[in-house]
């Protein structure tokens, strides 16, 4: 029988893939520094952040908010010259050989779980998207050895509670056991073009209205609203949510929006704090004046998301007044960003 515990440097994250990434990384010895590559960077260089969000019928909550795209963990990977691939199937014995590959030889491996079927997490919604690291296992023990953002140490999970996580049918889409071997360069790219190039795709997703779920994929969708224009609409639907929820619908709307800005594995903020900080990061490593820009515009837009989070206690009349504020300053942000994709000065150079 076998035995495997990979030695990984883990911390707690503010987001499940950056952090995921950042562990990674910092396990593959690569980073723009002497000190590990920070969880803010992971996330601004990956070039993932988005906007969505979506009211459905017969859900509860009939809200969800998400600040990031689906393929953000690919994109950032490649971006940084990482080769991975995604390996999915619906056979047990093969989602597990996937995992068991990665670690007999010696690399540790990262896979999506639904957050509702790990013991370890006390969660009341599905969400199958969950990104984690499997580190080791122990086939006498029938264990694998886990580390999530969510926690600090490492976590011992029975292998059918891991199988469960893996294969559910949860929301929104069934895992199918996907594995992400990954692959890692000797060092990495150029900082300044990396921010850049991250920095374009972030605009390319708030311009093109990119989401975490393709237009069409889920049932009862009375409201579908992406990008940057996304954001008027989000805060001219919450203003109406008095007329259109009733009024359990509506407390626990006010409630899951809360949590899906600040609590839902975003780093606070809806995801831009997260931004915020790595571009930040990026901008005083290269010295670069537009980066540093952005990376305060969207401080700013990641202050007024935790102001409307903090507003929902207050009502939706509160909630609404927030989130009025939102949608100019993510359009400054993203202004703000596109000059610093195109290696621009605010005003122009």
């Amino acid at each position: 029988m076998t035995r495997v515990l990979l030695d990984v440097p883990h911390e707690v994250a503010g987001h499940c893939g950056s952090g995921s990434l950042r562990d990674l990384l910092a396990w593959a010895g690569l980073s723009y520094g002497r000190k590990p590559l920070s969880e803010p960077l992971a996330f601004a260089l990956a070039g993932g952040l988005a906007f969505q969000y979506l009211r459905r019928e017969d859900d509860t909550p009939p809200i969800y908010l998400v600040g990031r795209t689906g393929e953000m963990e690919l994109e950032g990977c490649r971006r940084l010259g990482i080769d991975v691939a995604v390996r999915r199937t619906d056979d047990p014995g093969e989602g597990w050989r996937f995992v068991t590959d990665e670690l007999d030889a010696g690399r540790p491996v990262m896979i999506n779980a639904d957050i509702l079927e790990l013991p370890y997490l006390r969660v009341q919604l599905s969400n199958t998207r969950h990104s984690l690291l499997v580190v080791g296992y122990d086939d006498d023990e029938g264990v694998a050895y886990l580390v999530d953002n969510d926690r600090a140490d490492l976590q011992e999970v029975a292998l059918p509670a891991l199988d469960r996580a893996r294969s559910t049918a949860g929301f929104p889409d069934p895992p199918r056991y996907a594995t992400y071997p990954m692959r890692f360069p000797d060092r990495l790219p150029a900082l300044l073009d990396v921010a850049r190039s991250a920095c374009a795709d972030a605009v390319r997703h708030l311009d093109l209205g990119r989401g975490l779920f393709p237009e069409g994929t889920l049932d009862g969708v009375v409201v579908d609203a992406t990008g940057t224009a996304g954001v008027r609409t989000f805060a001219d639907d919450l203003a109406g949510w008095g007329e259109v929820l009733g009024a359990d619908e509506l407390a626990t709307s006010l409630r899951a929006l809360r949590v899906f800005i600040e609590k839902a594995g975003t780093g606070t903020g809806m995801f831009r704090r997260l931004q915020a900080d790595g571009l930040r990061e990026a901008g005083e490593r290269t010295g670069d004046e537009a980066l540093l820009a952005a990376a305060g515009a969207w401080r700013l837009a990641a202050d007024a998301w935790s102001a409307l989070a903090s507003a929902t206690g207050d009502g939706v009349a509160a909630a609404a007044a927030a989130a009025d504020e939102l949608p100019g300053l993510e359009a400054r942000a993203l202004e703000a960003t596109r000059v610093a994709a195109e290696g621009r000065t605010a005003d122009g150079g």
